[in-house]
């Protein structure tokens, strides 16, 4: 397999690496698949003939051997939602690590949670950042790491994104609904439900990604990449449930049931502290990103609910 403008993929096993390999695959671009388990990395990805798999445990030594003769790269590493702690010490580790192997270029996928409380009906930008939470505050802090080191070894572009849907999603607020609407079991939804929020469809996001990766003028800034419009978490759950021709059929939990959770759990106590964002969405504005790119592509949640749901939407990795 030749490589000569190879892209990693650090910790990209989830749902948006996938997807994003795939992109790749299809612009026959050759890459680097990083994550811990080579076992299932081979499992997953040897059958690709654009893919390589290397392994990493996420500290400096190993995430340079993972690295070398690797020119870009797209940051995905997650964490269990009670140790937000560890992003900016894997970023630190994986920012020195990636200077120290000669990659000249890598982008972050992150999230709204460092915007805070929206002061304006969609956030672009300029929105201040005012992080409520620990866990908006890690990611506020992986942020500012991450840009600090643009133009000292490496070029770096961040890339916001909303909440995401799509084949392959592990982790989402909508992962009940798409698991239990087949078989018209009962849901739990996170509310509150009939506030208006947005979601991005997941190849859509690995799309962007590789665009604005590919992009010398996006370097050294974040960029906001939002859904196809408004709706409620009522509204997407019950498409749901009528796409797969059953009644809509859930519960809600709401914050003060995620207080009480939290005593016995840090996940459930940190998902509280963070449900200002389902009672205030950030809805981001991504007009910035369409000067730079042009069209973003923007799938209907009608279609990405088919798509989903859809038996060829079993991730074939």
């Amino acid at each position: 397999m030749t490589q000569t403008t190879p892209i990693a993929l650090i910790g990209g096993t989830g749902a948006v690496g996938r997807a994003i390999a795939r992109v790749l695959t299809e612009q026959r671009r050759s890459y680097r698949m990083i994550g811990r388990s080579g076992r299932s990395l081979q499992k997953s990805f040897s059958g690709d003939p654009y893919a390589e798999v290397r392994t990493w445990s996420a500290d400096a030594s190993s995430a340079r051997a993972a690295l070398e003769g690797v020119e870009s790269a797209i940051y995905l590493v997650g964490v269990p939602y009670d140790r937000f702690e560890l992003h900016p010490v894997l970023m630190r580790a994986t920012l020195e690590a990636a200077v120290a192997a000669g990659v000249r270029r890598m982008l972050l996928i992150g999230t709204v949670y460092s915007y805070g409380l929206a002061r304006t009906h969609t956030v672009d930008e300029t929105h201040p950042r005012e992080p409520r939470a620990f866990n908006a505050r890690m990611r506020k802090e992986q942020e500012d790491i991450f840009l600090a080191a643009h133009g000292h070894g490496i070029e770096t572009v961040g890339l916001r994104v909303p909440d995401l849907y799509g084949p392959g999603m592990e982790k989402s607020y909508l992962t009940a609904q798409f698991a239990n609407a087949p078989h018209g079991k009962r849901s739990m939804l996170i509310g509150p439900v009939d506030v208006r929020h947005e979601w991005a469809f997941v190849p859509d996001c690995a799309s962007i990604a590789v665009r604005v990766l590919d992009d010398a003028r996006t370097y050294g800034a974040f960029w906001n990449y939002g859904g196809p419009g408004e709706i409620t978490q009522r509204q997407i759950s019950d498409k749901i449930y009528a796409a797969c021709d059953r009644r809509p059929n859930y519960f809600v939990v709401n914050k003060t049931m995620l207080q009480l959770f939290g005593i016995f759990n840090a996940e459930m106590r940190r998902f509280a502290e963070m449900n200002y964002l389902m009672s205030h969405p950030i809805v981001l504005n991504d007009d910035r990103l369409r000067r730079v790119l042009g069209e973003l592509p923007k799938t209907s949640y009608d279609e990405g609910v088919r798509l989903t749901l859809a038996p060829t939407a079993r991730d074939p990795n």
